[in-house]
């Protein structure tokens, strides 16, 4: 379903979001929104119905910041070790089909790749192990550690002065709609969306630009 096409002698480096884009979002929507719940109503010994909308406001107050993405965050906030939690499940980390090929065949073709993700370091670090994909990328790249989130400015700004490169001539994929609008402020001519990032769920349909269901159909195009 790709809706645009790539014209390849005009980009030099790909740039790729991880969840949702090369791994499947099924487990962190499983890990968020169904074992967090159960486990903390659990620690808290009442019924997950009763906390769910508590659960839900703070999630939503930390949207777009890095405490959304912080395991510290909420291991403070929920009074659990989310990172434990993280490696008693990490078996659960799968990549989106065809995503591990479609960059395999991509670095053939002489373009850099980068992993340019909001997970946490930690997060990072687990999703990694369990893959394997670590050797895919030239460059592995948290937003933790330019203190800002792919959503803000000063991340694209920071990204540029850390890791040279040209935005006109680099390809970003993110499944998320507030990323591709900042990556777009900041000069990336190149910007696609992933219309489906969770493997349990149906194709989204996305307007604000060129997108494909799968990272696949972008970078075998």
């Amino acid at each position: 379903m790709p809706t645009s096409s790539l014209n390849w002698d005009e980009i030099d480096t790909v740039m790729l979001d991880m969840d949702g884009t090369i791994l499947d979002l099924a487990y962190d929507n499983w890990f968020w929104q169904e074992h967090i719940p159960l486990e903390v109503a659990r620690s808290r010994n009442v019924e997950p119905d009763s906390i769910r909308g508590d659960l839900e406001r703070q999630f939503e107050a930390a949207f777009g910041t890095l405490n959304w993405y912080c395991l510290e965050h909420w291991s403070r906030e929920l009074a659990l070790d989310i990172v434990a939690h993280k490696r008693a499940s990490q078996h659960r980390v799968t990549p989106l089909q065809g995503a591990v090929d479609a960059i395999e065949q991509r670095r053939l073709q002489g373009q850099a790749i980068w992993l340019v993700t909001n997970a946490h370091p930690l997060t990072l670090e687990i999703k990694l192990e369990q893959t394997g994909i670590a050797p895919l990328f030239d460059h592995l790249l948290s937003s933790h550690d330019f203190d800002a989130p792919k959503e803000h400015p000063d991340f694209w700004q920071r990204l540029g002065e850390r890791v040279p490169h040209d935005p006109a001539r680099s390809l970003f994929v993110d499944d998320s709609l507030r990323v591709r609008h900042a990556a777009r402020s900041a000069g990336y001519r190149h910007v696609w969306g992933i219309a489906k990032p969770d493997s349990r769920q149906p194709a989204a349909a996305l307007n604000d630009g060129p997108a494909a269901e799968s990272l696949a159909a972008i970078l075998l195009s």
